[in-house]
C-alpha cells in the first residue's frame, strides 16, 4: 500500500526503538537530495510533504483507533526539514554547500526533536487535535520553533546578536 509505505518513509518508521528519531535522522538525507535543486525547490518540497503527509496518514491510520501510531514518521520529516530551511537559504545566500553549515544541521536536528518531545504550547495544541492533520501540523509547529531556533544560533553565531 502506498499511502503506508509514504507514511513510515519507506518503513524507516518500523525501526525500534524511537520510531521519531529514525525518521527526523532519515529527512537529513533525504533533504540534503532535495536541498540539491536549491533553496525554492526545497521549500516548496516541504510544503508538499503536508498535503502528502496527511492523505498519508488519514490513509494508514482509516479504521483504526490510533490516530498516531508510532510508525508513521513522515510528520517528523516535515518537521525536519522545517527546521532546516534556514540552513537550505542560509547556504545559498552565502554561496556555500549546505554541508559547510553542518553545526545548523546538528542544531536543526536536536532543536526539533527537543520540541517534538516537549510539546511546548502551540505543538502541544495541534497534537491534541487527535487526527491527521494533527499529527502533521503539531510536527509542522515544532519544526518552525526549531527553525526559528537555528536561525537564532546562527545570528549568535555570527554576531549578529551582540
Amino acid at each position: 500500500m502506498i499511502a503506508r509505505a509514504i507514511a513510515t518513509v519507506g518503513y524507516v518508521g518500523c525501526l525500534r526503538p524511537a520510531p521519531g528519531t529514525w525518521g527526523s535522522l532519515a529527512a537529513l538525507p533525504l533533504g540534503w537530495l532535495a536541498m540539491q535543486g536549491g533553496p525554492l525547490l526545497f521549500t516548496i518540497l516541504a510544503l508538499a510533504l503536508l498535503p502528502l503527509g496527511w492523505w498519508a496518514t488519514m490513509q494508514a491510520t482509516a479504521g483504526t483507533d490510533d490516530h498516531d501510531p508510532g510508525e508513521i514518521v513522515i510528520d517528523e520529516v516535515l518537521g525536519q526539514w522545517i527546521a532546516l530551511l534556514p540552513i537550505a537559504w542560509g547556504a545559498a545566500r552565502a554561496g556555500v554547500p549546505v554541508t559547510a553549515l553542518w553545526p545548523g544541521w546538528v542544531a536543526a536536528f536536536l532543536l526539533f526533536r527537543l520540541f517534538d518531545i516537549w510539546k511546548p504550547g502551540p505543538v502541544g495544541w495541534m497534537d491534541r487535535r487527535h487526527d491527521a492533520l494533527g499529527v502533521m501540523l503539531d510536527d509542522a509547529v515544532a519544526g518552525l520553533f526549531a527553525a526559528l531556533g537555528v536561525a537564532a544560533l546562527a545570528a549568535l553565531a555570527h554576531g549578529l546578536l551582540l
